[in-house]
């Protein structure tokens, strides 16, 4: 029986209560198939072919290049899409158009209108969000749109558009209960998204996974490029705003003093990644000119309202937050801890169940004062219960279930030359108040 919706906050609880959702439960809301995506978008006109896209995949690193490529195209004039996955704190961030989220209206309209052939049949949340992005960017008619995969590659609802370009950033371990337990079976299920003759970008050569790509690459007959053979990103200093680089192409400077406005290190690895691409758009016609890089890549955040990477909070004490979650984000983040000066460490930490925490707690810095916690879903793990792993790994500090109250609890021990981090998980990071 079809019903209409008072407001948005009823529209939302209708998908959150109808539809199985991966971020709160878990593998049980992954579909290992694009039945439902392709009937879907059939059943809305196959919007995801009108309008020019660009796919990014990756196990890391994957959000920040999307966000890095829109503010790109933004800063260059074009009608940018851009859809990601999880939010942080409203549904409305996974759908953006140069930056502004899809309206309350239009979610409300769009499952009122679709509200019957939903029910019928029953995808998941993430197929449903991916043809809302699909339908609002081609009534919307924009000139590009950025794809985030949210899991995998070859079988994930976004993998039913034809793109222009491929990105694949990093390869780690994640989610190895859906995608593979070695460097190669998850590097199959990223290179699912390359496509015949359609260059693939490969943002960082890694020995274990590159002849994966390459092959793929052989069979699709798409141009395949390892974006750090070409151009290599030079750290060269941090400002309160912004982390500066130097980028070289093939052993020319091609980049001087290049502003990013995403802090964290890690950044360095996408850079490449985002350059190549933004060469390669050059070459289908895209003008970029090199102002609209410097600016997509300095004004990222604002132009796409990016959150939790590498994210300065606070000063006195430092408190920042990132929402890496893996074993190779968790070393990039304690990689960046390491460089910061402070006097005593403070960390609130929270993860979910299905994260194979013995390749995670042994990163962790033992001199830190832990504050365990947990995000407010279903798929946490509770604090108590990573107090007890944590500690056989020498990680010692208090349980406080609450993400509000465990940050609360770290600001009362700090001084101020100290520093806060928090993270362990996007959903703890998402919980943030004054995020």
């Amino acid at each position: 029986m079809k019903r209409l919706f008072m407001d948005y906050q009823q529209a939302i609880a209708y998908l959150y209560q109808q539809l199985p959702m991966f971020h709160r439960i878990g593998k049980a809301a992954y579909k290992a198939d694009l039945q439902n995506t392709i009937a879907l978008c059939e059943h809305l006109g196959n919007p995801q072919h009108t309008f020019r896209s660009i796919h990014v995949a990756g196990t890391n690193g994957k959000g920040s290049t999307s966000h890095l490529l829109a503010a790109i195209l933004q800063a260059a004039g074009y009608k940018t899409g851009l859809y990601t996955s999880p939010h942080l704190k409203s549904f409305t961030e996974r759908i953006r158009i140069n930056g502004q989220e899809i309206s309350q209206h239009s979610v409300v309209r769009f499952i009122e209108q679709h509200q019957d052939f939903i029910e019928k049949i029953q995808p998941s949340f993430f197929e449903l969000t991916v043809g809302m992005a699909f339908h609002e960017f081609s009534s919307q008619q924009v000139d590009v749109a950025i794809i985030e995969v949210g899991l995998g590659g070859r079988l994930d609802s976004t993998n039913v558009i034809l793109p222009q370009l491929s990105v694949i950033t990093n390869i780690s371990f994640d989610h190895q209960d859906i995608l593979g337990d070695t460097l190669p079976q998850i590097a199959f299920e990223k290179a699912g998204i390359i496509k015949p003759d359609i260059p693939v970008i490969i943002s960082e050569y890694q020995p274990e996974t590159a002849s994966v790509f390459i092959e793929k690459a052989r069979q699709e007959n798409s141009p395949v490029y390892f974006a750090d053979e070409t151009f290599k990103i030079e750290y060269t200093g941090h400002s309160d705003e912004y982390l500066w680089v130097n980028v070289w192409r093939k052993g020319e400077l091609y980049l001087k003093e290049l502003a990013c406005g995403l802090m964290g290190e890690y950044q360095l690895k996408n850079l490449a990644g985002v350059c190549q691409a933004a060469e390669q758009l050059q070459q289908l016609g895209y003008y970029l000119s090199e102002q609209s890089i410097r600016d997509g890549i300095a004004q990222v955040t604002t132009l796409t309202g990016l959150k939790g990477r590498w994210q300065k909070l606070q000063i006195n004490p430092l408190i920042i937050c990132d929402t890496g979650h893996n074993e190779a984000g968790i070393r990039e983040v304690v990689l960046n801890i390491r460089k910061q000066p402070f006097e005593k460490l403070f960390i609130v930490l929270g993860v979910v169940k299905d994260k194979d925490l013995s390749h995670i707690l042994p990163l962790l810095p033992t001199e830190a004062y832990y504050f365990f916690c947990q995000a407010n879903i279903p798929r946490a793990l509770p604090a108590h219960l990573l107090q007890m792993q944590a500690l056989a790994f020498g990680l010692s500090g208090e349980s406080i279930p609450d993400v509000n109250q465990a940050i609360q609890a770290a600001k009362a021990k700090a001084n101020p030359q100290d520093m806060i981090f928090i993270g362990g998980s996007t959903f703890v990071v998402a919980e943030i108040e004054e995020l």
